[in-house]
């Protein structure tokens, strides 16, 4: 069966502890401290498998764990660091905290690989404690521990084009007419239960990866059927084609359903509306009505609106080749970048929360703010996108940094400045 999401529960390993012992041999009457420092736990770690294409795996298997680091020994010896634990997952798949449902990674494009959590550092063996009035400590660091929580894991499918429409309309014929795909096609709804890519080559262009997105119903964007489950694989699909039944051949009517379709993907994500958009007016050869020429009707109602109308019949191929180009063009003129989700989490450790950071107010009257703890926020926040800049604003607000601004007397309009970057302060 075909799984694009799962929960499941991670949890990186504990650090060893450090160990105490002194140094006891055969005319070395008074040994310093000897004990060695713990091992470092496991990490929690994703990576991109090609081979995979679902989730199913972890339908079954529902908790990983990376092991423990282990404890220093006696003689200085380290304690040996634990093996992290590598999880494999298929490329698209969004890792997201259970709880607020954020984006922690997004294994797509570049990111191969990510460690989603750090293991613990294994604790200090009592030799380190030694100084010149306690010669003989008795104690050691303890190692930290490593991080659990839930995540959720959603499988986006990666392509470039999304055929989208009701049940029973030709997607699956399309597709298989013009890719290598081979869905299951049947005159029943709900054939297609998982999304089938396909690769579109086209003599003269590099071709595109073609989605047939199983078909969508009124009240997807609730959850009605498996209407979530189906729309997150439109996500990431750059232009959008609206497969309709131009014939009306189960008395369907071809405006009203597209109409439907886009209700539900503005109810899901606004942004979907924004893509480039065509219509495949299929199953053309059926057309035998007394009522006028169905395509026209279409491309009257949505050709003024910038979506245009191509007749088709995935079944004979008539018109394919005319609908491919279009899409195609279209590609070319939008964003060639994937679409990639942001960062919306960051899994903040002991360590980091007890990095330090300063504000200061120079003498021009801007304020400074500081530290190990602001250079490394910055360096894994993407400032220059919306999500990311909402995201270091509430890392501020979280860490404590806007109240110190505001006791350190900052008023609406004054300059903050961090390693470079300036910000106009406002509530």
């Amino acid at each position: 069966m075909f799984a694009d999401s799962a929960k499941i529960f991670i949890r990186s390993g504990k650090g060893g502890d450090g160990h105490v012992s002194f140094r006891r041999e055969l005319y070395v009457p008074a040994g310093g401290p000897d004990g060695g420092d713990g091992g470092k736990g496991g990490d929690i770690i994703f990576e991109v498998e090609p081979g995979l294409n679902t989730l199913t795996d972890f339908r079954h298997i529902r908790k990983y764990a990376a092991g423990d680091g282990e404890q220093g020994g006696k003689k200085r010896c380290h304690g040996a660091n634990a093996e992290n634990l590598v999880i494999k997952v298929p490329e698209g798949t969004v890792i997201k905290d259970f709880e607020t449902g954020k984006v922690i990674a997004d294994m797509s494009g570049e990111n191969k690989r990510e460690v989603i959590l750090k293991g613990g550092k294994g604790g200090l063996g009592n030799m380190n404690f030694a100084t010149p009035t306690m010669q003989a400590p008795k104690y050691a660091q303890p190692g930290q521990p490593g991080h659990e929580m839930w995540v959720t894991l959603e499988l986006k499918v990666i392509a470039d084009v999304g055929l989208v429409g009701f049940p029973n309309v030709g997607k699956s014929t399309l597709l298989s007419r013009v890719s290598n795909a081979r869905p299951k096609i049947a005159n029943y709804h709900f054939t297609t239960l998982n999304p089938h890519l396909g690769v579109v080559d086209l003599d003269g262009s590099a071709g595109f990866v073609m989605a047939d997105i199983p078909g969508l119903i009124e009240g997807a964007s609730q959850g009605v059927g498996l209407g979530h489950d189906f729309l997150r694989h439109i996500e990431r699909c750059r232009v959008l084609v609206h497969v309709v039944d131009a014939a009306g051949t189960e008395g369907r009517d071809p405006v009203a359903d597209i109409r439907a379709i886009n209700r539900e993907l503005e109810k899901y994500n606004p942004g979907l509306l924004k893509r480039p958009m065509v219509i495949a007016a299929n199953k053309i050869d059926a057309v035998y009505g007394e009522d006028g020429d169905p395509v026209e009707k279409l491309k009257a109602v949505f050709e003024p609106e910038g979506i245009r109308v191509y007749p088709i019949s995935a079944v004979s191929g008539k018109g394919v080749r005319e609908l491919m180009y279009a899409v195609y063009h279209l590609l070319q003129n939008v964003d060639q970048e994937p679409v990639v989700f942001e960062k919306e989490f960051h899994i903040e450790y002991a360590g980091d929360r007890n990095l330090p950071y300063t504000v200061t107010r120079d003498n021009d009257g801007s304020f400074v703010v500081e530290g190990p703890r602001i250079e490394k926020m910055l360096g894994y926040t993407n400032l220059e996108s919306e999500k990311g800049f909402q995201f270091f604003q509430n890392f501020l607000k979280e860490a404590g940094i806007l109240d110190e601004l505001e006791a350190a007397g900052i008023s609406e309009g004054d300059t903050v400045r961090m390693y470079g970057l300036a910000f106009d302060y406002y509530k």
